[in-house]
């Protein structure tokens, strides 16, 4: 969450920041709120300190042999309007609270402004788009034609967005998750993790999920949320925890399933599986140093773009500007992957450092030196990749003109020597 002593100290310059992501912050009302917040805390203060002089007037009566009862009323009435003065101040926490769980991260500097993903920037690009001497098929058709994808028999079984996967390409979305995994964890530098998939709301409300996103989370009837990302549970093992500086970074990784409502999403992308309520992907999570977050950032993202170079699959890398980044996010590089079925680019990986927004809920900290007060860490994410999507690129960018799908060299060692799915 947002530092509210950037709200208490810098109300103004703050407000106009949040406005570049969109968010209007209402100034008049934080400052209403802040000074009946100071006036209870006050309040509070001047009440306990009269009825510890008044308890003490009481003592003092008795050794006197004057009749203490007056002060024993004014003990019980102090202590009648210090209970109603706690109750005050706790429902202004409460309020104070509430805005500051919904109010987004602050941009860094660098990041762009805009209004909406028509303003972000590109930043490289990698690879020419794939060309072929046929008219190429997109995943569905593909999928189709080779008894691949299932879309009917999934609605059937749990309704729409979800797809069954059969056959080769089962197995070529089990290979590309295990060639990621193995990539992050001999090359890159993660330890890899298994982790739940059912979450408790501490655990949604420590990352970001809760409670601004409860719409878009799938809920059991005993409150446990089906993870949206494996970044949940990576980002949370850490929670109310001092690390030791010296065993930062720690670098996380997972594959999972993740499962999202798309409750915004009503009637976009409904063909196909990019999309879907229940998807896969490895995620890679660093908590780092805040001196460090910025090139952690980089180098992460650059980890999950050496996926798609090793795959020989044409990508482009941008910056999302101020108006289209994710809410707990301070700056985010999105890497789009070239679909030749739509003959455009599509979102295959979002990589950002959320700064201290996580940690600040999370209450992760580290400890300089022994002794010294803890710091809030930084945290990062990003998909090291969306493994649907990727299944999705490699179809396409692989297929050949009778529909068959030539394996990437480098997946080729998983498959036994296997050069051509059919």
């Amino acid at each position: 969450m947002l530092d509210p002593q950037l709200l208490r100290n810098d109300l103004e310059e703050t407000a106009k920041t949040l406005a570049t992501r969109g968010y209007q912050l209402d100034v008049d009302a934080w400052k209403e709120l802040e000074e009946q917040r100071k006036h209870y805390q006050v309040l509070q203060e001047n009440l306990q300190n009269q009825r510890t002089v008044v308890s003490k007037s009481i003592g003092q009566a008795k050794a006197k042999g004057e009749d203490a009862q007056p002060l024993f009323d004014k003990v019980k009435q102090i202590g009648e309007e210090l209970s109603e003065a706690k109750q005050k101040f706790e429902e202004i926490q409460q309020e104070v609270a509430k805005i500051v769980y919904y109010t987004p991260n602050l941009p860094l500097k660098d990041v762009p402004v805009g209004k909406d993903e028509s303003e972000n920037v590109e930043v490289r690009k990698w690879g020419e788009p794939t060309e072929f001497d046929f008219q190429p098929k997109d995943h569905v058709d593909l999928g189709v034609k080779n008894n691949w994808l299932d879309a009917e028999n999934a609605a059937k079984l749990s309704g729409s967005r979800f797809t069954v996967l059969s056959g080769s390409i089962a197995r070529l979305q089990r290979v590309l998750a295990q060639f990621m995994l193995d990539t992050h964890t001999q090359k890159n530098g993660y330890k890899e993790c298994y982790v739940p998939f059912l979450v408790n709301e501490a655990t949604m409300t420590g990352s970001g999920q809760l409670p601004k996103f409860a719409d878009d989370a799938f809920i059991t009837t005993d409150d446990k949320y089906l993870i949206p990302t494996a970044e949940v549970p990576l980002t949370n093992l850490y929670a109310d925890t001092i690390i030791a500086a010296d065993d930062l970074p720690i670098k996380l990784t997972a594959h999972t399933p993740c499962f999202r409502k798309e409750a915004g999403s009503y009637g976009k992308d409904t063909r196909g599986m990019i999309r879907q309520h229940q998807f896969e992907k490895v995620e890679l999570v660093q908590i780092v140093h805040p001196e460090s977050s910025e090139q952690a950032l980089e180098e992460m993202t650059a980890c999950a773009e050496g996926i798609l170079k090793a795959l020989q699959i044409p990508f482009r890398t941008i910056v999302l500007c101020t108006g289209d980044m994710g809410f707990g996010s301070a700056k985010t590089y999105d890497i789009e992957v070239w679909l030749p079925g739509e003959n455009k680019y599509r979102e295959i990986s979002s990589c950002s450092t959320c700064t201290d927004f996580q940690a600040r809920r999370m209450k992760t900290r580290f400890r300089e030196n022994e002794g010294e007060k803890p710091q809030l860490v930084h945290t990062l994410n990003g998909s090291g990749l969306a493994v649907g999507r990727c299944l999705i690129a490699v179809m396409e960018n692989y297929q050949n003109e009778d529909g068959s799908i030539t394996i990437p060299e480098v997946l080729q060692p998983y498959f036994g020597g296997l050069k051509v799915l059919k």
